[in-house]
């Protein structure tokens, strides 16, 4: 999320050391954040808080945010529409979130395997059709299901928890 107001933010930043970015490209994010959590595996670095997205507006999230000024990182379940579906639930407290443009492929850095998929929403006010668009957009990252990364049968990683990055622009 970004935000052009300064004084939202986090009220807990870890203790990072001096100079500390967290600028991390899209295959870090899958590779070393996601995958790993998943698999629950030590993280590089706890910044990434967990939080139910659609149990808050876009503008409460800042303030359950790990670290971050302009921009906030998130775990948060996969919440589905039907029971026994596929399809996401992306309601939340006033709105709803509406994917748009198409999913994009995160690959390794040599190009050669998809190792997740990067979706964007946008969040509207309202009840759809007739909602609102806003300046918030989120990025939702999800795990795909490589054969090659031994994953212990019965295991859907893609559905257990996803990445979600979100702005205000």
């Amino acid at each position: 999320m970004e935000s052009t107001d300064s004084s939202t933010g986090s009220h807990h930043q870890p203790q990072l050391p001096p100079g500390f970015r967290f600028h991390p490209t899209d295959e870090e994010l899958v590779v070393h954040y996601l995958k790993k959590r998943v698999a629950s595996v030590p993280l590089p670095v706890s910044i990434i808080a967990e939080v139910d997205l659609y149990k808050f507006d876009p503008w409460e999230l800042p303030a359950k945010a790990t670290f971050g000024e302009q921009e906030w990182y998130f775990f948060s379940p996969r919440d589905r529409k039907y029971p026994n579906g596929a399809r996401p639930n992306r309601a939340a407290t006033s709105g709803y979130w509406k994917a748009t443009g198409t999913d994009k492929p995160v690959l390794t850095a040599g190009g050669t395997l998809k190792v997740g998929v990067k979706k964007a929403l946008v969040f509207y006010g309202g009840k759809p059709p007739k909602g609102v668009k806003t300046n918030w957009i989120m990025h939702e990252y999800r795990l795909v299901d490589n054969k090659t990364n031994n994953k212990p049968p019965g295991c859907d990683l893609a559905n257990k928890k996803s990445l979600r990055d979100l702005q205000e622009e």
